[in-house]
């Protein structure tokens, strides 16, 4: 199979259900580029499920460059998406095409902007200088405290005409997709079918065109927050638990290494370090 382009992302939309799971590391990738996964984000989620860190707007450019660097080696088939570290474009809006373009030499294939309000700015800066932009409406975590939370959005008549404006917004704009996070299935539907791009949902509903969801949330492995929306496939936490069992029961009970498992020398090596073993030790402390 051939590498995803945009053009296939925008193709599949309304033929076919798009998927997009977060990843962080090289071991993940390789695995989830074995798989039909038409899309891999290197989500900023990175600093709450890998770095322990509470909020998203707190990963550096640093810890997202160096992780999307390691998911893209891994990567032949799935288009990267690279999650815009908030310090990269909304703490600084003109920097924005300076750090796209860090990321995209060095691996990701498209750039995740979430709205703020200077997204029409960012997105139009990027999209003129030829760098692949995937848009992000809804909670939009990075700055979800000025939503009043981790709350749903557009459950109103306002917020909903709010969340259809700025769809609308992004496809004039040039976006190859939206990501609808934690609205109204009912709007999540509806933006589907006025937009000619493709939308990912996450927490919006089966209307979207595709779904994300945080790769440690589908396997269990982040367990401090499960929102409404996560449904773990496999508990792989505890599965990891019971092989660590095992190892710390084999080592404690000198189960583990075997002689299988150990390297060893030549006996005709071993008798001769033998010989000359005192002779060497005595030499050495004559020295100090």
């Amino acid at each position: 199979m051939s590498k995803i382009t945009i053009n296939d992302i925008i193709f599949k939309k309304g033929k076919e259900k798009i998927i997009m799971l977060t990843c962080y590391d090289y071991s993940f990738a390789k695995i989830l580029d074995t798989l039909n996964i038409d899309m891999i984000l290197v989500g900023d989620s990175l600093a709450n499920v890998v770095l322990g860190l509470p909020q998203t707007r707190l990963v550096s450019f640093k810890e997202m460059f160096n992780h999307m660097v390691a998911v893209a080696k891994a990567t032949t088939k799935s288009l990267v998406v690279l999650d815009m570290p908030y310090v990269c474009y909304q703490k600084d809006p003109k920097k924005s095409l300076y750090y796209a373009e860090k990321f995209l030499k060095s691996g990701a294939d498209a750039i995740k902007i979430e709205w703020f309000n200077r997204c029409p700015y960012v997105v139009k800066t990027l999209i003129k200088n030829k760098i692949p932009v995937m848009g992000h409406i809804g909670l939009t975590p990075q700055t979800v405290h000025l939503l009043g939370g981790f709350k749903v959005q557009g459950k109103d008549l306002i917020g909903a005409r709010n969340l259809i404006n700025q769809a609308k917004i992004l496809e004039d704009l040039g976006v190859f997709s939206i990501v609808c996070e934690c609205i109204p299935w009912q709007l999540a539907r509806f933006i589907t079918k006025n937009v000619k791009i493709p939308t990912i949902g996450i927490g919006a509903g089966k209307y979207c065109d595709g779904q994300v969801l945080v790769l440690y949330d589908v396997l269990g492995l982040y367990k401090e927050k499960r929102p409404k929306f996560v449904r773990v496939y496999k508990d792989i936490g505890e599965e990891i638990k019971k092989a660590l069992e095992y190892f710390i029961f084999d080592v404690k009970n000198k189960k583990f290494p075997t002689i299988d498992e150990s390297f060893s020398m030549k006996n005709k090596e071993w008798l001769n370090l033998l010989k000359v073993k005192d002779a060497s030790i005595k030499k050495q402390h004559s020295k100090i």
